[in-house]
């Protein structure tokens, strides 16, 4: 167990940290060179708000803080992309935690043995017990987690059954072949729940309160030192047993809002990795080569412009489709992301593949849209509002300038509304703006997955543009649940063209996920959550 009130010696800090001339102020530089070899530094935009990526408004960067200090019963095996970056496997499993997992004959339920050498960070041994009370959490504590755990029928406590100390059985309410995928996803972590409930209350059963701001897990790394909003330092744990011991003994997360510090940190060599940086930015790093760039498409993710479908003007499609002729897509490809993203625009007219994302048919063409414009009864035009996060300003901003000019060519005057990113998903969530730039990535790499979260009617979390249709519902639900390949692959071409033909979203780009290096650090993996995975790292 740890505290945020934790810290370490400043001068070991300063060592590992700073460079051989702070290592030979302050000792031998042959000491220094030890631990930098061993300790990678990490600079990015903004650090966790949270040690529980369960709770309530926890950021992205907790999701990477859970994933390295907390162990799931199930990972995904490595694979290797086309261009040589190393990537999770989406369609293969892999041990962690259970070190085998077995589904009954009936295919409803499946049994994992819990590796009997595991222990938490605080020593205790970990038993199907903590499984189970972490399961239960998972479904139990509402808002995000929830709702992805029920995204694999991972609905009730009931289906959590700890046989014995070293046996956890999940039993099925329904067939669901993302159900095991979604069990190696962020949120079903484990718990040392016996540490969590000496730290609950009856107003707070599950310990939101002390999770928040103290560790309890058992993963190859636990928190040695958290100052929110400066610094989250990453000790190795050495008795981990999910895994190979990873060659990283220390990991120094520094918070710099600055993408100019950042990149200068990096090219100087004061830092080893960052991410965040605009595409501008990475475009010129690569072009300088001092530091070398990965960069993936991220499955299952697009940056889009929402459209309120229950509220008018845009609950008339007509002008939902003119608005998709009206995107300046291939300015915004160029000026605002530098090419950095896979356009998704200018596809074929017919669906002609079960896949997602892929490009709509739509181009840019104001005459057209002036047209649909008339037909919806808007020939004179309106005048409107488009919101954007304030956090995802950097490519955001020049997206939104020029989605904001091309409408007004045919008639729609659109204030531009930034919010601040504390209140993005809470305002999102109200269902009230008419028109939103906004991104979205789906953990689960399948095109019914991301329906599922952003066009299924019964879906209040992700579904921004508030788009209800029962048809819409029906192709979603027999996507996820058949198990024959033709009638699924049919219910997800037949989704993509009505989602295509109403036009809830109209999509832009698929983001790639740009990352930068020292030569010198190797081992980088991308994942799913974008986070680093810093299991995986060495330095040569």
């Amino acid at each position: 167990m740890t505290s945020h009130n934790i810290t370490i010696d400043r001068r070991r800090l300063l060592q590992t940290a700073f460079g051989a001339g702070a290592a030979a102020a302050m000792g031998p530089r042959v000491v220094f060179a030890d631990a930098r070899s061993e300790t990678l530094v990490v600079v990015q935009e903004l650090g966790p708000n949270s040690l529980d990526m369960q709770g309530v408004g926890s950021n992205q960067t907790v999701n990477g803080l859970s994933w390295n200090c907390y162990d799931r019963l199930l990972s995904y095996t490595a694979k290797t992309l086309p261009d040589g970056t190393p990537s999770y496997d989406r369609a293969t499993l892999a041990p962690e935690l259970a070190e085998s997992w077995k589904v009954a004959d009936d295919g409803m339920s499946c049994t994992f043995k819990i590796r009997k050498d595991a222990v938490f960070h605080d020593g205790t041994p970990v038993t199907a017990q903590d499984v189970k009370w972490s399961f239960d959490r998972a479904v139990k504590i509402g808002g995000f987690p929830t709702f992805q755990m029920s995204a694999g029928s991972l609905e009730k406590p009931e289906q959590f059954v700890a046989v014995d100390d070293h046996t956890f059985r999940i039993d099925y309410v329904r067939k669901d072949k993302m159900l095991l995928f979604n069990v190696a996803v962020v949120v079903p972590f484990i718990i040392n729940s016996t540490l969590a409930k000496k730290n609950a209350t009856e107003a707070d059963p599950w310990a939101m309160a002390w999770l928040k701001n103290n560790e309890a897990g058992g993963g190859a790394y636990k928190i040695e030192s958290w100052k929110p909003g400066s610094e989250t330092i990453f000790a190795r744990y050495d008795g981990w047993k999910s895994g190979p011991l990873p060659t990283i003994k220390r990991v120094i997360a520094r918070d710099i809002p600055s993408a100019g510090t950042r990149r200068a940190m990096l090219e100087k060599g004061d830092a080893d990795f960052s991410t965040g940086f605009a595409p501008r930015d990475f475009d010129q790093l690569i072009k300088d080569g001092k530091v070398k760039v990965s960069g993936v498409p991220i499955p299952n993710c697009l940056w889009y412009l929402a459209l309120n479908t229950s509220k008018s003007p845009f609950d008339n499609v007509k002008l939902r489709q003119a608005i998709a002729y009206a995107v300046p897509y291939e300015q915004i490809q160029s000026s605002a992301f530098f090419g950095r993203a896979v356009p998704m625009y200018g596809g074929p007219a017919k669906v002609e593949k079960a896949a997602w994302p892929q490009p709509f048919p739509y181009v840019t063409d104001l005459d057209k849209a002036k047209a649909l414009m008339a037909e919806a009864g808007f020939a004179q035009g309106f005048e409107t509002t488009l919101s954007l996060d304030v956090g995802t300003a950097t490519v955001g901003e020049p997206t939104v300038l020029l989605i904001q000019e091309n409408l007004a060519k045919i008639g729609i005057k659109a204030s531009i509304e930034k919010i601040p990113g504390a209140n993005w998903r809470t305002t999102l969530n109200k269902k009230e703006l008419p028109l939103v730039l906004n991104r979205f990535s789906g953990w689960l790499d399948y095109p019914e997955y991301y329906f599922f979260w952003n066009f299924h009617g019964n879906n209040s979390i992700f579904n921004i543009s508030a788009y209800k249709n029962k048809e819409m519902d029906a192709l979603i639900d027999k996507a996820r649940f058949t198990a024959d390949p033709a009638e699924y692959d049919k219910a997800v071409k037949d989704f993509i063209a009505l989602c295509i033909a109403e036009v809830p979203v109209v999509p832009l780009n698929q983001p790639i996920h740009d990352v930068a290096m020292q030569k010198n650090v190797g081992g980088y993996q991308f994942w799913f959550h974008r986070e680093p995975d810093y299991r995986q790292f060495g330095k040569a």
